[in-house]
């Protein structure tokens, strides 16, 4: 049995569940959306809302509303589920992984927050005074 060559041939089955591929891409980005995550694992952005709930629920995932986006946040210190793993924390997998924040990350993030003091860009507000006259 050979490895696909590419990205488009999905292996029939993995090492890993999809919950521990959702995860993986929140660790990587926190702010991601979930119809980027099932696109990134192969499932439906519902199948993608199921799993998340499950770990938001299972406490392994906090969900932190922040205007009209959801920010993630993983607790790595709780323990694998399964039994037989019980006694590792799921930031030890995620670490085996390679699961990092991007350090790109944060500085899009400050790039897209708007600065203190100004409700809307230059444009807008040049926009409105010329509607006005």
């Amino acid at each position: 049995m050979s490895l696909p060559s590419n990205d488009d041939e999905r292996p029939t089955w993995t090492f890993l569940t999809n919950h521990a591929h959702v995860m993986n891409c929140i660790v990587s980005d926190p702010d991601t959306r979930l119809r980027d995550v099932a696109v990134r694992v192969g499932i439906t952005e519902r199948a993608a809302q199921l799993i998340l709930a499950d770990l938001v629920d299972a406490g392994y995932v906090t969900r932190t509303r922040i205007g009209r986006r959801n920010h993630y946040e993983i607790h790595p210190d709780l323990p694998l589920r399964h039994p037989i793993e019980r006694d590792h924390q799921i930031g030890v997998l995620l670490d085996a992984l390679g699961a990092t924040p991007d350090p790109n990350h944060a500085k899009a993030q400050r790039a897209r927050r708007p600065r203190a003091g100004r409700a809307d860009p230059p444009a807008v507000k040049g926009m409105r005074k010329s509607h006005l006259r």
